[in-house]
């Protein structure tokens, strides 16, 4: 237990000292530009962009369906099968590691691993299933 919180505060001074460094680096090599207002707009305008084109996406998908409702549901579950891609090879990623790696050690560790990975991998084929399955009710439905 002691271990893996010192190796977790470890971690994160790492990480926050890499974000530190990029931000200082940043705000110093600008040979006098401002570059606050550089940045600022570049990212209102990269903002912009993808909140538009987010939005004709949610509009397509109401074109679609057919009804409001149906269509921001079926936007949701899109974006929720698509997420669901990297958040479960890495969820089963750790769930390995719980079982083959810490496992070895801490039989209970074992277990809780091989339980966590069924259980992400359930949810994977869930979330990977429940587009298709609530496309497929509401075209038959009307």
């Amino acid at each position: 237990m002691n271990k893996s919180i010192i190796i977790l505060l470890i971690v994160l001074i790492a990480v926050s000292m890499l974000f530190l460094g990029s931000f200082v680096q940043a705000n110093t090599a600008n040979n006098g530009v401002n570059t606050n207002d550089i940045i600022n707009d570049e990212t209102k305008s990269q903002l912009v962009d993808l909140r538009d084109s987010e939005l004709q996406s949610m509009e397509d998908y109401k074109q679609a369906y057919g009804s409001d409702v149906t269509g921001v549901v079926a936007y949701v579950l899109n974006k929720i099968r698509l997420w669901s891609i990297p958040l479960g090879f890495v969820a089963i990623a750790i769930s390995a590691i719980y079982q083959y790696v810490i496992g070895i050690k801490h039989l209970e560790n074992r277990d809780k691993g091989l339980n966590s990975m069924i259980v992400v991998v359930t949810l994977f084929v869930i979330c990977q299933i429940l587009p298709l399955i609530y496309t497929i009710i509401i075209k038959f439905r009307g």
